[in-house]
């Protein structure tokens, strides 16, 4: 197929991810990667945009592309095969709501984000933490009271099983996730909301074996994410050196204090909380659970609240699969009722995610050198409670992957 040449997408808003106010701007894309910037740009096609905006594609810094389901009867009646393939079209999903970057937080095999890499299936480039490291009873742990045990995800060769006990154990099972493929090395610090009962009081691991598993971590060149509902987690996490806070729930002033010196990031996850509490009122939850999980989207509403104004750096995370995929950026729109004005919350969905990521230098802004990663949105930027539904248009490396406008041949959707 010809190459279309150098393509000039014309008369739409830019907001480019640094937090800078919306302006006009053309924006001009050749070989994958933007060339330039600014006013009466020159190129071999035009493509008008007016009434647009034009956004770097979002990056999602938590989600679980192998979750189609939480009802643990639903997903014992599915087999890995079929999971898997549940799995193709929700990376379809994610990467049609506008996010071109994402994090796989616990569940997905390094084949599928090499399979995305080498273009055998279609979604956003994709980085994967392939097991969460977790203490017996913990997190990673599928035993069941009526005993025997229901893994949340396939245990094999391409996925470890991340329960461990005892720095000796968590250093090996680190080992073996790291030699499977992670980008990131991720331990549980706290239970789940999931899994009943409060995790936003107790912490799991002690501090040497989470010392154990961010050295780990740091000795293979990784970062390391903690999921932490718990304020003694997240801080114990904190001191250990690890680069991300998932969830949050439950910070205190001390642990908000240690984030914001250290430069650790919080990646909230705010619409899964209250996906939580929904989903269990809809089921018939008994009162006590639902009055426990209400309390707890407050009290982690005044957390991240609290973590944004002591400086702490936060990133998009939407925990898609307790969040329905392709629902992302929903939590933009969580995170714009807490106050925050649009250009930090649209900034923690592009720029601030690549920075967490590590892909700065490739994606989260609208620049010259960067990927041709754009997000077409009808519209403006100022009312962002509509923003899942004004998406037009996604451009991968400056191809059309999702959505449609008027496009030269060449740049067909695939």
């Amino acid at each position: 197929m010809r190459s279309p040449g150098r393509i000039v997408y014309q008369g739409a808003l830019l907001f480019d991810g640094t937090g800078a106010p919306a302006r006009e701007a053309d924006v001009s894309v050749e070989h994958g990667r933007i060339v330039a910037v600014g006013s009466g740009l020159d190129g071999d096609t035009a493509v008008p945009l007016a009434g647009c905006t034009l956004l770097p594609g979002f990056v999602d810094c938590h989600v679980h592309v192998m979750v189609s389901s939480t009802d643990l009867t639903t997903v014992a009646r599915i087999s890995p095969a079929y999971r898997l393939l549940q799995a193709t079209v929700n990376l379809r999903r994610t990467l049609a709501a506008g996010v071109t970057l994402a994090r796989d937080a616990d569940g997905a095999e390094a084949a599928l984000r090499d399979a995305l890499a080498d273009g055998l299936i279609t979604g956003p480039r994709l980085k994967v933490a392939v097991s969460m490291i977790g203490q017996t009873g913990g997190r990673s742990d599928g035993w069941m009271p009526a005993g025997f045990d229901f893994p949340a995800f396939d245990v094999g060769p391409g996925r470890p099983s991340g329960v461990a006990d005892g720095v000796d154990e968590v250093r090996r099972t680190a080992r073996r996730i790291i030699r499977a493929g992670a980008d990131v090395l991720k331990v549980a610090v706290s239970g789940s909301l999931l899994a009943g009962g409060d995790p936003t009081r107790h912490t799991h691991f002690r501090a040497e074996e989470i010392a154990a598993a961010v050295a780990e971590a740091e000795a293979a060149g990784l970062p390391a994410m903690a999921h932490a509902h718990s304020a003694a987690g997240a801080k114990a996490a904190v001191r250990a050196g690890v680069r991300s806070i998932e969830h949050g729930t439950a910070l205190d002033h001390e642990t908000l204090e240690l984030m914001a010196e250290r430069g650790t990031w919080l990646v909230p996850t705010l619409a899964a909380t209250r996906a939580t509490l929904t989903a269990h009122e809809l089921a018939g939850a008994p009162r006590s659970r639902i009055d426990q999980l209400a309390e707890t989207v407050a009290r982690h509403t005044e957390s991240v609240t609290r973590a944004w104004r002591a400086g702490v750096r936060l990133a998009m995370g939407s925990d898609s699969g307790v969040t329905p995929h392709g629902a992302n950026l929903l939590e933009l729109a969580e995170l714009s009722a807490l106050g925050l004005p649009a250009a930090e919350v649209l900034v923690a969905g592009t720029s601030s995610g690549a920075a967490l990521l590590g892909a700065g230098e490739e994606a989260g802004t609208l620049e010259p050198g960067k990927r041709a990663d754009i997000v077409v949105l009808a519209g403006g930027v100022e009312d962002l409670s509509t923003l899942p539904d004004r998406i037009r248009a996604v451009l991968l490396g400056g191809r059309l992957r999702a959505g449609a406008f008027p496009v030269p041949v060449g740049q067909e959707a695939i």
